[in-house]
């Protein structure tokens, strides 16, 4: 005896329909519904920590000092003599990322000394903020390490 119509399963068409309405949903709605601004600045920071260090350490092994200029588009690292030794932009959809306005500087084995000094002779605060997100650092003036501010 052949079963009823109706406890065959779906048919092609309704499956290939509830493929398209789920794909447009994910193409779609997904972006809006999940705001990836916080992961970009949160991982902007992060990276502004690990390379902040790595220069620290580089200007140390080297003897060499290392100048962090530090604006609202992001960071950048040159040696004292101009080289660049890179940059850190901020993510192209939330920038200007750092709130404080102006250029500011840290320079690293300063005088080959192996002190740290800053453009603003005390510790200096480096606020990653875009949207809802805020995020402060905080650079030393004695050690040059930067610490995540509560």
């Amino acid at each position: 005896m052949p079963l009823p119509r109706s406890s065959r399963g779906f048919t092609l068409i309704e499956l290939i329909l509830v493929l398209v309405i789920t794909a447009a949903l994910a193409v779609f709605a997904l972006p809006k519904v999940v705001d990836t601004t916080l992961w970009r600045l949160r991982s902007f920071g992060d990276e502004l920590q690990a390379r902040h260090q790595a220069m620290l350490r580089l200007a140390l092994q080297q003897r060499r000092p290392i100048i962090a200029t530090i604006t609202g588009g992001g960071v950048s690292w040159a040696y004292g003599g101009g080289a660049s030794l890179g940059s850190l932009p901020c993510p192209a959809t939330e920038s200007p990322c750092i709130a404080e306005g102006g250029s500011r500087t840290v320079t690293f084995n300063s005088a080959n000394s192996g002190a740290v000094s800053t453009s603003t002779a005390a510790d200096m605060t480096v606020t990653v903020a875009y949207g809802g997100y805020s995020q402060a650092y905080r650079i030393a003036a004695d050690t040059g390490l930067i610490y995540p501010s509560p």
